[in-house]
């Protein structure tokens, strides 16, 4: 089923190439991937990329029950620590920094799947789920757009869309990943925009509403870039979103502190009509092994960072967006 780096980005690029619509997914480190033409796509796998979906809306009609066992403060606090002698030696400027939260719920990954409002959604075969809020790239009339997500705050505090833009620290950490991403897209592609700067989306998380802070960039590619999906897509991953900045040594230390596989979590998966592109990022994501639930989640940390403050983070992107 799986694929690895090499097989996998030349079958995307022969999908491209004949210009079969199809799907991708592809795990966060590359070591997994997965390809398949949607005419054939195998009937335990269901997306959602905006209006693009392979199944039926359905509305929830049973109450659900769901609780979390988030990481001890003692540990994260280690974690964020030791990034942050990485930043103080320049090895690093923005991390993001993620844990596995056992969760609990009567729901199995179906029904979440069904039931979650989302722009980006992925079942995958039984073993994981993501809704996700965030785009990674579009293309379409050769024009390719990313829109990295940096900046998250509780919707309902006083002032909440002024205190997000106004902060410091996540202006600072929202600009380094523009940058990033800038970088990125001008490895494959010319004529890099910064089309729209920071601005707010708000999204239903759980019981709560939260504002999320993105941006817009935009570049021209070659005209037969349907040829090499998978040449560009081995490009610019992993998202600069969820790795940091400078993206090399920055995954180099995302590897040595962070306590566990992220596996799919913060991969990407899109799907390609035959004419556009649509993908997203796996955040938001839930695996099941052993019959346990894993939400995975986490932040972007920086020389300005609040530990109490990115702690919270973690804590609040664990939720069911019904």
């Amino acid at each position: 089923m799986w694929m690895d780096e090499q097989s996998g980005f030349t079958t995307i690029n022969t999908l491209g190439a004949s210009k079969t619509p199809f799907l991708f997914v592809i795990s966060y480190d590359k070591t997994k991937i997965f390809a398949q033409p949607l005419k054939k796509l195998d009937d335990d796998i269901f997306y959602k990329l905006e209006e693009w979906r392979n199944y039926p809306v359905q509305k929830r009609e049973k109450d659900f029950t769901f609780s979390v066992s988030p990481i001890d403060f003692t540990t994260y606090k280690t974690s964020l620590e030791a990034i942050l002698e990485e930043i103080r030696s320049g090895n690093t400027y923005l991390l993001n920094l993620t844990f596995a939260t056992p969760i609990e719920t009567n729901l199995n990954l179906k029904e979440i799947f069904t039931y979650a409002r989302a722009k980006f959604k992925l079942y995958f075969k039984g073993k994981f789920i993501c809704f996700s809020p965030e785009r990674f790239v579009e293309i379409e009339d050769n024009t390719i757009a990313t829109y990295p997500m940096k900046g998250t705050i509780d919707a309902d505090l006083p002032d909440a869309k002024v205190q997000i833009l106004s902060n410091e620290k996540e202006m600072a950490e929202h600009v380094m990943i523009v940058d990033l991403m800038r970088n990125d897209l001008g490895i494959i592609g010319t004529d890099v925009k910064v089309e729209r700067f920071r601005y707010v989306d708000k999204i239903k998380a759980g019981n709560k509403e939260l504002l999320q802070v993105s941006s817009k960039i935009t570049a021209k590619l070659p005209s037969n870039w349907h040829e090499q999906i998978g040449t560009l897509l081995d490009e610019i991953t992993p998202a600069g979103s969820i790795t940091g900045t400078p993206k090399k040594s920055t995954i180099s230390i995302i590897d040595n502190v962070e306590n566990y596989d992220r596996g799919f979590y913060t991969g990407i998966f899109g799907v390609f009509d035959g004419k556009s592109l649509r993908s997203g990022v796996m955040i938001r994501f839930i695996e099941e092994k052993g019959g346990k639930m894993l939400y995975k989640s986490g932040g972007g940390i920086t020389i300005d960072s609040d530990t109490k403050s990115e702690y919270e983070e973690l804590i609040d992107k664990i939720y069911l967006p019904f």
